[in-house]
């Protein structure tokens, strides 16, 4: 019996198996609002067998997105398409679930195929950006945010509820707060963004005010019985790795007596230093190690394509979901290839039977 291949239940939410789709942008959208690209993607990583297929960084308020191109939930207008996403993923056997989030310092950037770098001051389809301090990231995102006020604080804590709101009615079934990736939250509690002097900044607790709060206020108006969940980056690799990490698996434990049901791991990319070690499944080890001390579901991406690695994650508990990101990009049946490699009968829902016959016929040819 494969590990990767079973199923697994969260709250009232069963997935099909363990791979999941991850957030990730497509960089397409007009104004926040869907099209026919993302109606026709989504569908399509459904169709290829995943248990889970979250919708990427959707962004809590025009000024949270990362580029022009992103998607939003801020305005009523936008539930609708969402909700034929919701309705196509469903409709392949697929739980759709969808990550909103805002970026922060990272914002108003070009699309990353135009530069991936800051629209230019006097360029109309920029914006101001804000984060917990007045600290540029880096050479080639060098706008200085505005500080956030206690007001902008508040204001943004309540576009993440009015986000999780629209998209609870949407009919999204697993929701995940963008908690990583050198993004707003993360920005408060990383040491590189985060200068503050007030109970914002400072003391690790502190520095995860922000991230409690939001997550507190999400919480109430998200439905109990469906998963609710964060990715977070529980380290930099930055030279104070065991710090932080001790550090965020304590924040991590307060997120669980919240009700936090799961914690997607990966990394703060708070600072264009960090010594990342590329390599297969190499955030594994440490994944296991906050599912075991925080007490808490985790799933991960970066690095377990590979089909051994991605059932051996689930079969040592390392992981409990695996997140496969861009192989599903150049392979939307990536779950069927998976299948294939790992020498198990395919499940019935691993490809749509015009697709399975097909390919059943031409992997027996070769």
């Amino acid at each position: 019996m494969s590990a990767l291949f079973s199923e697994y239940s969260l709250k009232d939410v069963t997935l099909r198996n363990r791979i999941a789709v991850p957030p990730m942008c497509q960089y397409t959208a007009t104004d926040g609002y869907t099209n026919d690209w993302h109606q026709v993607h989504y569908a399509a990583l459904a169709r290829g067998g995943a248990g889970l297929v979250i919708v990427e960084a959707t962004g809590v308020s025009a000024d949270g997105r990362i580029t022009p191109g992103c998607l939003g939930l801020w305005e009523d207008g936008q539930i609708e398409g969402h909700r034929q996403i919701v309705q196509s993923i469903k409709a392949a056997g697929a739980v759709p679930g969808i990550q909103i989030g805002h970026a922060g310092r990272k914002a108003s950037a070009n699309l990353p195929w135009q530069g991936d770098d800051h629209i230019a001051a006097d360029d109309p389809r920029g914006w101001a950006t804000i984060s917990p301090s007045a600290i540029a990231f880096s050479n080639h995102l060098p706008k200085v945010p505005r500080e956030m006020t206690l007001a902008d604080i508040q204001r943004v804590r309540d576009d993440f509820v009015s986000a999780a709101i629209r998209a609870r009615d949407a009919g999204y079934q697993w929701l995940e707060l963008h908690f990583a990736h050198g993004y707003l939250a993360q920005s408060f509690f990383s040491v590189h963004a985060n200068q503050r002097t007030d109970q914002y900044g400072g003391s690790a607790d502190n520095r995860g005010r922000f991230l409690l709060e939001t997550m507190r206020a999400v919480r109430e108006v998200w439905p109990e019985n469906l998963p609710f969940t964060a990715r977070f980056g529980v380290l930099e690799f930055d030279g104070r790795d065991e710090e932080t990490l001790l550090e965020s698996i304590e924040l991590t434990r307060k997120f669980k007596a919240i009700g936090l049901d799961m914690l997607s791991v990966s990394m703060g990319f708070s600072t264009p230093n960090a010594n990342i070690p590329w390599g297969p499944a190499f955030l594994g080890d440490i994944a296991q190690r906050v599912r075991n001390e925080a007490g808490i579901p985790v799933a991960s991406a970066w690095g377990f394509d590979l089909p051994a690695n991605a059932e051996r994650m689930i079969a040592e508990q390392k992981l409990d979901v695996v997140m496969i990101g861009k192989a599903h990009l150049a392979n939307p049946n990536w779950p069927y290839f998976a299948a294939t490699e790992l020498g198990i009968n395919k499940p019935s829902w691993v490809l749509p039977p015009s697709y399975a016959h097909w390919l059943e016929r031409y992997t027996l040819a070769r």
